[in-house]
């Protein structure tokens, strides 16, 4: 049920939302899956490297034995062209071999509702909601806020019932307490507290599947609710998502990854 405060903040928002984004083409599926990636190209997507990756930008992006790759080289994104709400995203990854040479995690991230010009956000994303895809992390959730063409911020806002653990960080629990996204990353139910982000680590409840093999993701999105699967496990929950519909965005952020079986499907019937 939508909140008093969200319906509020709806009220305010939109305009900036609609401006943003009037010139998408907005989809719900409704009896048919949708796979916006064919196999072959990678039409019915845009590419997006921050100004100083530009160079590479030719070998950021392809596609390899029918999967879309994404080399690692620089930070940015694909996208979808079109936008979406209402849909049960099912998405499946696997690392590659390049890193950012550094001693963390590989990282990367599947951003939900992108709305607004091309890299708004620091000139390097969109505004949106952001699955986190990084080892040890897979299901957290953030909020990237951007800017319109006018330099005003896009806004983007959640809440999730949360528990707040030993090490001081919120963690989605079904039965935590009602919280307003503030700043800080909403953690996926079992994060290890402690947990070092050292590359090809994993937390001691990791659900995503080892190196070198697939993880399936899912985001089931409707209404203004997101509700995230890893491997078929129920890991994050939030509600009061502004906005609540937009483009999909497959991250980039110098970790090589590769993406299959893009399925955008209907939800079930009331």
């Amino acid at each position: 049920m939508q909140s008093p405060t969200l319906a509020i903040l709806i009220l305010i928002l939109l305009p900036f939302a609609v401006r943003a984004d009037e010139s998408l083409k907005m989809i719900e599926p409704k009896s048919k899956v949708i796979k916006p990636f064919n196999g072959t190209n990678l039409e019915g997507f845009t590419t997006w490297l921050r100004e100083q990756d530009r160079f590479e930008h030719s070998e950021a992006y392809s596609v390899v034995d029918g999967t879309i790759r994404i080399a690692g080289k620089g930070m940015g994104y694909i996208a979808t062209v079109n936008a979406y709400r209402n849909y049960h995203l099912s998405i499946e990854y696997r690392w590659g071999e390049r890193t950012d040479g550094s001693k963390y995690v590989r990282n990367s991230g599947i951003l939900l509702h992108a709305t607004g010009p091309e890299g708004n956000a620091r000139g390097t994303w969109m505004a949106s909601v952001e699955v986190q895809l990084a080892q040890g992390c897979e299901g957290d959730l953030i909020v990237i806020r951007g800017e319109d063409d006018a330099g005003k911020t896009i806004p983007v806002t959640l809440s999730s019932r949360t528990i707040v653990a030993e090490d001081s960080r919120t963690r989605w629990r079904e039965d935590g307490a009602p919280t307003v996204y503030s700043g800080r990353q909403f953690w996926w139910s079992h994060h290890e507290a402690g947990f070092e982000e050292l590359r090809d680590t994993r937390g001691k409840n990791d659900v995503a599947s080892p190196l070198g093999e697939w993880t399936k993701v899912e985001c089931i999105c409707e209404g203004n609710e997101i509700t995230v699967k890893i491997n078929g496990q129920i890991v994050n929950h939030c509600y009061d998502v502004f906005p609540a519909a937009g483009r999909i965005l497959l991250e980039n952020e110098s970790s090589e990854v590769y993406f299959r079986n893009f399925e955008i499907r209907p939800l079930p019937a009331p």
